[in-house]
């Protein structure tokens, strides 16, 4: 299957009937092909709306949710982004179409390495994929006007709530790995922390340390 304009208009009518209604977040999902970043049989089916496999046993999200989370970040154009769980890149390719810059992490090399491959192949430049653990952010270019988590945590990890800018949004999914978690937008205040449960999800967990491969 090719993202023609029939399958775009199809894939995109897919995503606005699961909410996802902000005409600059559907831009972006229709400027950025999520085969590209499949490998195999699996390309095959990027065009459903379903999480699939990729490398060192994690997961491509499902596009609905990643056009759900994009919609809650409100990324503007002059953003500086943090991603953590760069996975295959899809989603921070969405987020470069919105934002002025994005930082990408992930603890896994061989996944930064095959992503920056495809942002390169895809002409992506304000994109910066880093081999990091990413429950502790990127301290030396915080802070950050928008971050997203893309494995769930327990809580909001202090460190990434710290490198938040006042005013600044993060979303994430919070819970035990076996249960089912709640996905949360939280706005950093002149005070404090503002949260909002958006809805229940699953993800991977937000594993400390860097990856074996």
């Amino acid at each position: 299957m090719t993202f023609d304009a029939e399958t775009k208009m199809q894939f995109l009518f897919a995503l606005r009937s699961k909410g996802v209604t902000d005409a600059r977040v559907l831009s972006a999902v229709e400027a950025v092909d999520r085969a590209a970043f499949m490998q195999g049989l699996f390309s095959e089916r990027a065009y459903e709306d379903t999480p699939l496999p990729i490398s060192c046993g994690q997961t491509i999200s499902q596009p609905s949710i990643v056009g759900i989370m994009t919609q809650a970040l409100a990324v503007t154009p002059r953003d500086k982004v943090l991603e953590v769980g760069t996975g295959s890149g899809y989603q921070a390719a969405i987020l470069s179409q919105l934002a002025r810059r994005v930082y990408t992490v992930d603890r896994y090399r061989r996944l930064v390495q095959e992503a920056q491959r495809i942002f390169d192949s895809l002409g992506i430049t304000n994109i910066t994929a880093m081999t990091a653990d990413g429950s502790f952010g990127l301290p030396e270019q915080a802070p950050f006007d928008r971050i997203l988590l893309t494995a769930a945590a327990e809580d909001p990890p202090g460190p990434l709530l710290a490198q938040l800018r006042v005013g600044g949004i993060m979303v994430l999914p919070v819970g035990q790995s076996d249960t089912v978690q709640s996905l949360i937008k939280v706005t950093r205040l002149e005070q404090g922390y503002d949260y909002e449960e958006l809805r229940n999800v699953r993800f991977v967990p937000l594993i400390e340390g860097l990856g074996k491969d």
